[in-house]
């Protein structure tokens, strides 16, 4: 029982969270919250998901720009690029940061994506939503509900596309880290986010889309990916960078000016370049086993489901062991993560394919009653059978000396 308990549980968190870390503990020495001016940070490996440093990290606060990392992959995962999408005067009107984009003005999706991660168009955010779900608040609806499924986000609203201000529209740096890191799977949206100029030509604003993002000109390996800001949210940023095997993301939200949200992620970044690097613990399809029982000749065998790898501090080896849940851990220095597995029973030996098809009556009383009870079942049957044939054979010879006297 115990061991079929272990077994359940192990698949219940592969499928909670499949080929993904399911936990890990936050090495945050070397750099102080307080050297950070945003409200709330944090930093991750990009690979694994690991926690490298944090400060208010669910703290609930409006996302400004950075919302449309959600839109973008959101777009890019469920539209056709190649769709054309025809302005309408509500996107063609909308408040702040726009591409320009003229009422009735035929535009592809690709480009519209370019307009929204890019420049930060909100012209470009309000066009895709209502090309998406006819609505920007079904677009809403439907953005939140991808992002839960996909993403596993469990602290945000978003009540529109592109971040302008609305009470129901929020997030954590905790989250925004989580669906940054999502995107940044997506070879065509990690594309777009590195992309620092591009060459515009619209109906009506004819220019070169200059990124918006200045890590990409200014920080070594930078990446990605997006900034925003609105009166309420002041500034965020959303920041990644890689240098050989290993790529971070920072967030910071609620920075006093552009310029301190920029130090935050510089800073995260730097101290995660300085102090951590990204490993591969065990190739796909890599093998561990154990003893079913202790002391038996049984093992247990369990695979990995992919490349693993973890975040582990410079100049460390980390330390991997099999779990008694079937699990792989990986411990370098105060960081841990655990990766699921997949189980492979072991084959049921040849002796005991002959004992469950011949079992033992002394061993399973259950079944020797059984086979007696349909013993006497046919004994039963049989004597029946012969007291009803006798019955007959009586009546056929009264009927022959009836037939005879006469």
């Amino acid at each position: 029982m115990r061991f079929l308990l272990t077994y359940l549980f192990v698949v219940a968190v592969a499928l909670w969270s499949p080929g993904a870390p399911v936990a890990f503990a936050e090495d945050t020495s070397g750099l102080s919250a307080d050297e950070l001016n945003g409200e709330s940070a944090i930093l991750i490996d990009a690979t694994t998901g690991q926690v490298l440093f944090e400060k208010n990290p669910h703290e609930r606060l409006y996302p400004a720009s950075i919302t449309k990392i959600a839109t973008g992959i959101y777009a890019i995962e469920n539209g056709n690029p190649d769709d054309i999408v025809t302005v309408s005067k509500k996107a063609r009107y909308e408040e702040g940061t726009r591409v320009y984009l003229g009422e009735g003005e035929q535009v592809s999706l690709r480009k519209l994506e370019y307009g929204l991660l890019m420049h930060s168009g909100n012209d470009a955010a309000t066009a895709i939503a209502e090309h998406m779900s006819q609505t920007t608040e079904r677009f809403a609806e439907q953005l939140n509900a991808y992002l839960q499924e996909k993403v596993g986000v469990t602290e945000t609203h978003f009540a529109n596309a592109h971040g302008l201000h609305d009470p129901n529209h929020y997030t954590t740096a905790s989250d925004m880290a989580k669906i940054a890191r999502y995107a940044m799977t997506n070879p065509t949206f990690r594309e777009i986010v590195g992309t620092n100029r591009l060459p515009w030509n619209g109906r009506e604003w004819k220019s070169e889309l200059i990124n918006h993002n200045k890590l990409l000109r200014d920080y070594e390996g930078a990446t990605g990916i997006k900034n925003g800001f609105t009166d309420q949210a002041m500034h965020t940023l959303v920041g990644s960078a890689k240098r050989g095997n290993t790529e971070f993301i920072a967030v910071t939200m609620k920075a006093a000016a552009s310029a301190y949200a920029y130090k935050d992620v510089t800073k995260m970044l730097d101290y995660g370049f300085a102090h951590f690097e990204t490993k591969q613990v065990a190739p796909d399809g890599k093998a561990y086993t154990r003893a079913a029982v202790p002391g038996d000749a049984n093992v247990i065998t369990y695979t990995t489901m992919d490349d693993l790898y973890a975040s582990v501090p410079k100049g460390t080896e980390p330390l991997i062991q099999l779990t008694d849940y079937g699990q792989l851990s990986v411990q370098a220095g105060n960081l841990t993560v655990t990766y699921p597995l997949l189980r492979h029973d072991p084959p049921t030996p040849p002796e005991d394919q002959k004992a469950i098809a011949a079992p033992s009556l002394k061993e399973h009383p259950a079944i020797g009653y059984g086979l007696l009870f349909v013993w006497l079942g046919l004994n039963l049957f049989m004597l029946l059978f012969t007291i009803s044939r006798m019955r007959k054979m009586r009546r056929i010879r009264r009927r022959d000396l009836q037939r005879r006297a006469y």
